[in-house]
């Protein structure tokens, strides 16, 4: 069972251990034995974070469900680091494959 915070109006915060099921449920303070509406504790690593780092975070979780545009090249841009890499196939003179320096050890077929 998860362990929420409630907070009474005389007594202030309290926490019960409750099921899942009734997480939306009020609980009874251990004082006074008054209704307690649950109440969603910030942790406090939040509060202290710099408030650029909070609004970057808050403008990535805006824009997740947004696709990504950043970094795309077309094809007609000269300057790409994305070109392809020429193969290193050579054929001997009997017609069999061969790769210098990529994998000696390996048989060609």
């Amino acid at each position: 069972m998860p362990l929420y915070d409630y907070k009474c109006v005389e007594h202030g915060l309290f926490h019960d251990l409750v099921p899942m099921q009734a997480s939306g449920d009020c609980a009874m303070c251990p004082t006074c034995g008054a209704l307690s509406a649950r109440v969603i504790m910030v942790p406090p690593e939040v509060l202290d974070m710099a408030p650029e780092k909070r609004q970057a975070i808050a403008r990535n979780e805006k824009a997740m469900h947004e696709p990504r545009q950043g970094n795309q090249h077309s094809e007609k841009d000269q300057g790409c680091c994305h070109h392809k890499r020429k193969s290193k196939l050579f054929y001997t003179a009997e017609g069999n494959k061969m790769f210098p320096s990529a994998r000696p050890w390996m048989i060609s077929h």
